[in-house]
């Protein structure tokens, strides 16, 4: 009974970190998502390359919304890595290849494509065909990692891209409006740490102690001090980048 209390204190202890430097993978990227999509012109027709279960749909109300998928990932994967576990693709408009989606030219005011590059073998030919597809003066916006471990293979092909990519292969095609950094080298960090009691039942099957999650939230607490004075360090690691550019 004493341990299992230690335990939850330890908890409670690195759950107060969380606002500061861990989690905020997944609220930050949302957010932006949310005001880039909000700020948009009502009844632009916007493709959701890669929509999967239609997630940001409801943040499209204003839009002509109309979602892309191939519609062969199920939740299980191969069961390596990080998996859903359950995906439904069933409300999918268009089933198709990234790289071959059945529409004309210029059949879109807006193209998202949100965390789906990495799962894509040739990302090259997916924005290829993205820019197809998007008119001109058109709005593309995209957000893939800098870096990720594992999840939904066996589609997944790239650990993810540096901003570089963006600037490289949009250039020239795109006026680039935005390339801006998700989290940075502390916060990147605290999430992989926050991922260690779940990595070590599935992979050492061994749950984590008191002492052990105490040294975890010990450095939670040196990171999160960091943190705090960081200034640039999302230049060497981040969770990834956000994109948004106006094809030429």
């Amino acid at each position: 009974m004493e341990i299992a209390a230690g335990q939850d204190r330890a908890k409670r202890w690195i759950n107060r970190l969380l606002p500061n430097v861990a989690l905020k993978n997944v609220a930050t990227r949302e957010q932006w998502l949310k005001k880039t999509l909000e700020n948009l012109p009502a009844g632009l027709r916007i493709l959701d390359a890669g929509a999967g279960e239609l997630q940001y749909k409801p943040w499209c109300s204003h839009l002509d919304y109309v979602s892309q998928d191939f519609n062969q990932y199920d939740g299980q994967g191969d069961g390596a890595g990080l998996q859903t576990q359950a995906f439904d693709t069933s409300r999918i408009d268009i089933v198709s290849d990234i790289t071959a989606i059945p529409v004309p030219d210029e059949s879109f005011d807006v193209v998202m494509c949100i965390e789906v590059l990495e799962h894509v073998p040739d990302p090259n030919r997916a924005i290829t065909e993205l820019t197809r597809v998007l008119k001109k003066g058109g709005t593309l916006i995209i957000t893939a990692p800098f870096c990720s471990i594992t999840h939904f293979s066996p589609y997944h092909f790239a650990t993810g891209f540096n901003r570089y990519f963006y600037q490289q292969v949009l250039g020239e095609h795109y006026i680039i409006q935005e390339v801006t950094a998700n989290g940075n080298f502390y916060e990147y960090l605290a999430q992989e740490i926050m991922r260690v009691p779940m990595i070590a039942q599935t992979y050492s099957n061994t749950k984590v102690n008191l002492i052990e999650m105490g040294w975890l939230a010990l450095a939670l607490r040196v990171l999160n001090r960091l943190n705090s004075k960081a200034n640039g360090s999302d230049d060497i690691l981040c969770f990834g980048y956000h994109f948004q550019g106006t094809k030429k």
